[in-house]
Protein backbone atom coordinates (compact mmCIF):
# COMPACT_ATOMS: atom_id res chain seq x y z
CA UNK A 1 0.00 0.00 0.00
CA UNK A 2 1.49 3.32 -0.98
CA UNK A 3 2.36 5.80 1.71
CA UNK A 4 1.77 9.52 1.26
CA UNK A 5 5.43 9.76 0.20
CA UNK A 6 5.30 6.96 -2.36
CA UNK A 7 3.30 6.83 -5.59
CA UNK A 8 0.75 4.11 -6.33
CA UNK A 9 1.58 1.17 -8.61
CA UNK A 10 -0.22 2.87 -11.46
CA UNK A 11 1.59 6.16 -10.83
CA UNK A 12 4.91 4.29 -10.83
CA UNK A 13 4.05 2.78 -14.23
CA UNK A 14 3.30 6.23 -15.61
CA UNK A 15 6.48 7.75 -14.18
CA UNK A 16 8.55 4.87 -15.55
CA UNK A 17 7.03 5.24 -19.02
CA UNK A 18 7.32 9.04 -19.03
CA UNK A 19 10.99 8.75 -18.09
CA UNK A 20 11.59 6.16 -20.82
CA UNK A 21 9.90 8.37 -23.43
CA UNK A 22 11.95 11.39 -22.40
CA UNK A 23 15.12 9.30 -22.63
CA UNK A 24 14.12 7.90 -26.04
CA UNK A 25 12.60 10.95 -27.71
CA UNK A 26 13.56 13.91 -25.56
CA UNK A 27 9.91 14.54 -24.65
CA UNK A 28 6.77 12.78 -23.46
CA UNK A 29 3.34 13.65 -24.77
CA UNK A 30 -0.02 12.42 -23.52
CA UNK A 31 -0.71 10.70 -26.84
CA UNK A 32 2.61 8.80 -26.67
CA UNK A 33 2.01 7.71 -23.09
CA UNK A 34 -1.53 6.56 -23.90
CA UNK A 35 -0.32 4.60 -26.91
CA UNK A 36 2.54 2.89 -25.09
CA UNK A 37 0.52 2.03 -21.97
CA UNK A 38 -2.56 1.10 -24.06
CA UNK A 39 -4.88 3.43 -22.14
CA UNK A 40 -7.11 6.31 -23.18
CA UNK A 41 -5.69 9.82 -23.44
CA UNK A 42 -8.25 11.03 -20.89
CA UNK A 43 -6.84 8.53 -18.37
CA UNK A 44 -3.33 9.78 -19.03
CA UNK A 45 -4.40 13.39 -18.65
CA UNK A 46 -6.04 12.61 -15.31
CA UNK A 47 -2.96 10.76 -14.02
CA UNK A 48 -0.59 13.45 -15.30
CA UNK A 49 -2.59 16.06 -13.41
CA UNK A 50 -2.39 13.97 -10.23
CA UNK A 51 1.35 13.44 -10.68
CA UNK A 52 1.76 17.16 -11.21
CA UNK A 53 -0.19 17.96 -8.05
CA UNK A 54 1.99 15.48 -6.13
CA UNK A 55 5.13 17.20 -7.41
CA UNK A 56 6.42 14.43 -9.69
CA UNK A 57 6.18 16.37 -12.94
CA UNK A 58 5.27 19.64 -14.52
CA UNK A 59 2.50 19.51 -17.05
CA UNK A 60 1.51 22.22 -19.47
CA UNK A 61 -1.32 21.62 -21.88
CA UNK A 62 -0.11 21.32 -25.50
CA UNK A 63 3.47 21.09 -24.33
CA UNK A 64 5.59 18.23 -23.17
CA UNK A 65 5.93 16.84 -19.69
CA UNK A 66 8.97 17.43 -17.54
CA UNK A 67 9.81 15.24 -14.57
CA UNK A 68 10.81 17.09 -11.44
CA UNK A 69 13.79 15.88 -9.43
CA UNK A 70 11.32 13.97 -7.24
CA UNK A 71 9.75 12.36 -10.33
CA UNK A 72 13.13 11.47 -11.88
CA UNK A 73 14.24 9.89 -8.60
CA UNK A 74 11.15 7.64 -8.47
CA UNK A 75 11.47 6.78 -12.18
CA UNK A 76 15.13 5.83 -11.78
CA UNK A 77 14.35 3.61 -8.78
CA UNK A 78 11.66 1.87 -10.81
CA UNK A 79 14.04 1.42 -13.76
CA UNK A 80 16.75 0.04 -11.47
CA UNK A 81 14.30 -2.38 -9.87
CA UNK A 82 13.11 -3.47 -13.31
CA UNK A 83 16.70 -3.94 -14.53
CA UNK A 84 17.60 -5.98 -11.43
CA UNK A 85 14.66 -8.31 -11.95
CA UNK A 86 15.43 -8.65 -15.66
CA UNK A 87 19.07 -9.45 -14.88
CA UNK A 88 18.01 -12.01 -12.28
CA UNK A 89 15.58 -13.80 -14.60
CA UNK A 90 18.02 -13.68 -17.52
CA UNK A 91 20.59 -15.63 -15.51
CA UNK A 92 18.17 -18.51 -15.34
CA UNK A 93 17.37 -18.36 -19.05
CA UNK A 94 13.81 -17.06 -18.97
CA UNK A 95 12.73 -15.66 -22.34
CA UNK A 96 12.08 -11.93 -22.73
CA UNK A 97 8.30 -12.24 -23.01
CA UNK A 98 8.04 -14.31 -19.82
CA UNK A 99 10.35 -11.93 -18.02
CA UNK A 100 8.36 -8.86 -19.08
CA UNK A 101 5.06 -10.41 -17.99
CA UNK A 102 6.41 -11.66 -14.67
CA UNK A 103 8.28 -8.47 -13.86
CA UNK A 104 5.18 -6.38 -14.50
CA UNK A 105 3.31 -8.68 -12.15
CA UNK A 106 5.71 -8.54 -9.22
CA UNK A 107 7.86 -5.44 -9.49
CA UNK A 108 5.55 -3.19 -7.51
CA UNK A 109 5.20 -5.66 -4.67
CA UNK A 110 8.83 -6.29 -3.78
CA UNK A 111 10.50 -4.41 -0.98
CA UNK A 112 13.83 -2.70 -1.60
CA UNK A 113 15.43 -5.31 0.68
CA UNK A 114 14.13 -8.17 -1.49
CA UNK A 115 15.28 -6.48 -4.69
CA UNK A 116 18.71 -6.02 -3.10
CA UNK A 117 18.89 -9.73 -2.24
CA UNK A 118 17.94 -10.66 -5.82
CA UNK A 119 20.65 -8.33 -7.12
CA UNK A 120 23.17 -9.95 -4.76
CA UNK A 121 22.04 -13.42 -5.82
CA UNK A 122 22.37 -12.48 -9.50
CA UNK A 123 25.86 -11.17 -8.82
CA UNK A 124 26.73 -14.38 -6.94
CA UNK A 125 25.70 -16.57 -9.87
CA UNK A 126 27.46 -14.27 -12.36
CA UNK A 127 30.65 -14.56 -10.29
CA UNK A 128 30.22 -18.34 -9.88
CA UNK A 129 29.40 -19.67 -13.39
CA UNK A 130 30.18 -23.24 -12.36
CA UNK A 131 27.68 -23.02 -9.51
CA UNK A 132 25.11 -21.69 -11.97
CA UNK A 133 25.79 -24.67 -14.27
CA UNK A 134 25.31 -27.06 -11.35
CA UNK A 135 22.04 -25.35 -10.46
CA UNK A 136 20.77 -25.47 -14.06
CA UNK A 137 21.75 -29.13 -14.41
CA UNK A 138 20.07 -30.00 -11.10
CA UNK A 139 16.94 -28.18 -12.15
CA UNK A 140 16.90 -29.87 -15.55
CA UNK A 141 17.33 -33.30 -13.95
CA UNK A 142 14.57 -32.68 -11.40
CA UNK A 143 12.12 -31.78 -14.19
CA UNK A 144 12.70 -35.00 -16.18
Amino acid sequence: MPTPMSPSQSAEDYLERIHELIEEKGYARVVDIASSLKVKQASVTSMVQKLGEAGYLNYEKYRGLVLTNKGREVARKIQNRHATLSRFFSIFGLDAATQRRDIEGIEHHLSPATVEILADLAQFFEDQPNTLKVFRKSRKNSRQ
